[in-house]
């Protein structure tokens, strides 16, 4: 009966402390400001009619420099598990959530269809968050390439 409690006990805690440091991770990286909400979607097919709700990840994306860099929510990884050069990115559409992915991303999120180096990729967020990133790919410094379409 004591081994089944101390037991209990070590579990809870240590589901407690996980949820502490997924709470503490994600403060972090919001501590420097400029983050937003975004699920993403990696290397997707062109070949694809119609969007499924596979794939999409949820994360945290955060503004640093002429880049942005992206934190999945549920990892405890210190370090972004992508970085987007400002530079590198090609935006190739705008669209709305699509049959299974409607359930898939939050709600009231857009869809961005891009290019980063070649690899096909989509990011969901909302509409401020959306355009908060438009503004910040338009605001490239003189000399860069920026396309948005």
């Amino acid at each position: 009966m004591v081994l089944a409690l101390l037991v209990s006990g070590a579990v809870v805690v240590l589901v407690l402390l996980g949820l502490f440091v997924f709470g503490l991770r994600r403060r972090l990286i919001q501590r420097s400001g400029g983050t937003f909400d975004c699920s993403l979607r990696w290397d997707v097919p062109e070949e694809e009619r119609e969007p499924s709700g596979k794939g999409w990840i949820y994360g945290v994306a955060r503004y640093n420099g002429d880049r942005v860099e992206w934190f999945r929510v549920f990892s405890y990884a210190p370090r972004p598990r992508r970085i987007l050069e400002r530079s590198a990115i090609e935006v190739v559409e705008r669209r709305t959530p699509q049959g299974e992915e409607e359930l898939a991303l939050l709600s009231d999120s857009v869809v961005l269809v891009c290019r980063h180096s070649g690899t096909r990729l989509e990011l969901a967020m909302s509409e401020d968050a959306l355009t908060g990133f438009l503004a910040w790919l338009e605001a490239a410094p003189p000399g860069q390439r920026v396309n948005v379409a």
